[in-house]
């Protein structure tokens, strides 16, 4: 009823109906006539008259349609090649139109807000019942927001659906709006639109190959800067590539036993067959590369794929790599503390201690119990009391990538314990804060000496992504320098998520666009 407030002293309003429907306004127009939609001259000849119901926005939580008697005239002007035409209401009418604006713009904001099915129960819930395609119809319907110039960029992919289908989002980053969506994530697209929309001074970008050729081709000008949330992410991958070929050191040593007679020898277990074929198939691999092989050549030789052949060419020994699947974690990792008290209590029973630890919580079967134990039953272990368990490779790496003001007392205790023990990791540690401290205090000009600095320490999984920075030497150095950052633009990506999956993952395009271009 508000919107129709300002409108009223054009219509002569005939009758008020209550019903159990709502309410029913029935008006016609004040003025005897009306201008033809094409040629916009007045006209006085009245063709004939109809009836039009508008639904308009509730009034007191009833329902309001307005009845609208509506005239027909002849178009006079003799150029115009209408012959009829109906009159309209500004701000009431709209050619075709069943809803009045008020309540078009209100159904709009909801299918903005939340599209189809949820959009329809909040409309009926407030009396203004809409279906699921009219909320959609009306947001497809709306025009693309107009795009001023843009000075400084972000740009980020997302997935329709992850590991197949990707698109692209672009954000203004003065204003942390998005600007323009498009299917893929190839550079050609990117370079077109800055083509098309010159004036971009900076772009905020993540690492990946193809926009940067595209910001190179399309606005060429420009400077682009690599954002640092990616690297710090790349570079935690890095560290724990790292501390996985390092997982021995982990582990405290065990305390000497108090009484030197009660330990009894033990005899170590024979090898696993996995492990002496690693050892044989690195061996063979280093022979075959000191003999000038490629490693190409390598694989067809030894049956082997490209990747694990790079992995023997590159690790240092063949303990490193047994390392790796030695400690490889099992699922009855988490309860040998449990197994091991209950076995030094007397109890042998295997099916009754598997039914103990899957009272706890334990997933997996009966059978991986049994091969726990068996090597207590052959005399190859003993079930001394087994210590505290080390902390996971992830825990680690948490506590490297955390500043260290912010690590718990107990965790940094242990830090400095595991880098008192292994050197390698304790260099580790000394990199990464170099690192963030030139990422934190913005000290690009840092960059050169910590990527020779790492190059030339044997850390390999740290060394390669040192080595992988100078592909994009000059972005990383201006995202170490430059105050720009991709913040807004993951927060971009955080909303289309949203939405996406508020719309059940099955919104094309057109119509996710849309919502993420206008929705506020």
């Amino acid at each position: 009823m508000e919107q129709l407030l300002p409108h009223l002293a054009d219509l002569l309003l005939d009758e008020v109906e209550f019903g159990d429907d709502g309410v029913v306004l029935s008006a016609r127009v004040r003025s005897s006539t009306a201008r033809c939609r094409d040629c916009r001259q007045p006209s006085a000849r009245i063709h004939g008259r109809y009836q039009r119901r508008l639904r308009d926005v509730t009034v007191g939580g009833a329902k309001l349609v307005l009845q609208l008697q509506v005239r027909r005239f002849r178009c006079d002007s003799p150029g115009c090649a209408v012959m009829t035409f109906a009159e309209q209401v500004d701000g009431v009418t709209a050619p075709h139109a069943r809803l009045t604006p008020g309540l078009r713009g209100l159904l709009t904001e909801i299918g903005l807000a939340l599209a189809g099915r949820a959009g329809t129960r909040l409309a009926s819930a407030l009396g203004m019942p809409a279906g699921r395609d009219t909320l959609l119809r009306l947001v497809k319907a709306l025009p693309d927001p107009k795009v001023s110039t843009v000075k400084v960029l972000g740009v980020d992919d997302f997935a329709f659906r992850r590991g197949r289908h990707y698109g692209t989002v672009l954000i203004d980053m003065d204003t942390h709006r998005p600007i323009e969506m498009f299917d893929g994530r190839d550079g050609d697209s990117l370079a077109a639109w800055l083509k098309q929309h010159p004036g971009v001074e900076i772009i905020c970008r993540d690492r990946a190959g193809g926009y940067g050729e595209g910001a190179r081709q399309g606005a060429p000008d420009a400077v682009q800067v690599a954002d640092r949330f990616h690297l710090w992410q790349n570079l935690g991958q890095a560290v724990e590539k790292t501390i996985n070929l390092h997982r021995t050191a982990l582990a405290a040593p065990a305390p000497p036993p108090a009484d030197a007679t009660a330990p009894k020898a033990v005899q170590p277990p024979p090898e696993k067959k996995i492990i002496m074929r690693l050892r044989e198939n690195y061996t063979a691999v280093q022979e075959l590369a000191a003999q000038g092989m490629s490693k190409a050549a390598i694989g067809r030789k030894l049956g082997l794929h490209p990747a694990t052949v790079r992995k023997f060419a590159n690790a240092r020994s063949a303990d490193d790599l047994t390392a790796i699947t030695e400690q490889r974690t099992h699922v009855v990792d988490p309860f040998t503390g449990y197994l091991h008290q209950r076995w030094n209590e007397g109890e042998r029973n295997a099916t009754q201690l598997f039914r103990e630890i899957q009272q706890q919580g334990y997933p997996g079967g009966e059978l991986a119990v049994q091969r726990y134990l068996r090597t207590f039953r052959k005399g190859l272990g003993h079930a001394a009391d087994p210590g505290p368990k080390p902390p996971t490779v992830r825990q680690v790496t948490s506590w490297i990538m955390t500043h260290p003001d912010r690590v718990d007392t107990r965790d940094a205790a242990k830090l400095r314990d595991i880098r008192n023990r292994d050197h390698d990791l304790n260099r580790l540690v000394k990199h990464v804060r170099a690192f963030a401290v030139m990422m934190t205090g913005r000290h690009g000009d840092r960059l050169d000496d910590w990527i020779t600095t790492v190059e030339k320490d044997n850390l390999a999984p740290l060394a390669g992504f040192a080595r992988n920075l100078r592909r994009d030497i000059d972005a990383i150095r201006n995202g170490l320098t430059l105050p720009q950052s991709s913040g807004p633009v993951e927060g971009s990506i955080n909303r289309l998520k949203m939405i996406k999956r508020q719309m059940f993952g099955r919104a094309g395009l057109a119509l996710l666009r849309k919502r993420v271009l206008l929705a506020r």
